[in-house]
């Protein structure tokens, strides 16, 4: 059951509108990583898991996601409906409220429209609240691109607020994945790795192409510095062996 007040869950109040900016903000309600991708995306997740804790958690902010797609319509509306007839008349001429009309639509500041495309879910809950973090960490870069251009404070403070909750969502992800034993493994599911599973290819040359690190070294991982050499030979090897049965 959903129930809808008509208290922001945050502040809305912009003091100077600009619609040029409210297309920005179409990319937070309509875009790939925007408020409804999100709400969506973890409702949807939650019927992947039987823990009842981590279905909780993913409605409970898949819900909250739906209170800041309300923010952003609510921006959007105020930097549209409130601003003087000459910025309006000047911007509607430039923007797509133009043909639209003012106030939220379903399109990104491109005026593409919302795809279900947009909605990460894979059936598993590892691989989803991986996908989670991930996102939250592309709508987080978003926000802060939009405070950097936004001219008024009650713009920037509900924004600030938005990006703040990208934040803490984050954590709750990583913690719901720590809880799962499984936010630091790479494996997940019945899958049985081969051989190569602790191998790193050396793939790059040149000047910064032999870099090494954690990510390469043992005992974690096997470094492979001539992936090319190491390939022939087995090459040769197998071709040998084939042509000693023949034999």
């Amino acid at each position: 059951m959903f129930l809808h007040k008509t208290l922001p869950i945050h502040e809305v109040r912009v003091e100077n509108p600009d619609p040029v900016f409210a297309e920005k903000l179409l990319e937070q309600y309509g875009g790939a990583t925007g408020e409804l991708s999100a709400a969506l995306t973890y409702l949807t997740q939650s019927y992947h898991t039987d823990d009842p804790a981590i279905r909780d958690m993913l409605q409970d902010i898949g819900t909250e996601e739906l209170g800041h797609l309300e923010m952003i319509a609510l921006l959007i509306e105020q930097h549209t409906k409130r601003a003087s007839g000459d910025l309006q008349d000047k911007a509607y001429q430039s923007t797509l409220f133009a043909i639209r009309g003012p106030g939220p639509h379903l399109v990104d500041s491109k005026g593409t429209t919302w795809d279900s495309r947009y909605v990460s879910e894979g059936g598993h809950v590892v691989r989803d609240l991986r996908a989670n973090i991930s996102a939250e960490a592309g709508a987080l870069n978003t926000y802060e691109q939009l405070i950097a251009m936004a001219t008024d404070d009650g713009t920037r403070a509900a924004l600030r607020h938005l990006a703040t909750r990208e934040v803490s969502h984050t954590h709750m992800f990583m913690e719901a994945l720590n809880s799962l034993n499984a936010l630091d493994k790479p494996l997940f599911g019945d899958l049985k790795p081969d051989e190569t599973v602790n191998l790193y290819f050396n793939l790059s040359s040149g000047p910064g192409g032999d870099e090494r690190g954690p990510w390469n070294r043992e005992p974690t991982f096997q470094y492979v510095a001539e992936p090319l050499h190491e390939a022939e030979q087995q090459q040769r090897g197998a071709s040998s062996s084939r042509s000693s049965r023949s034999k």
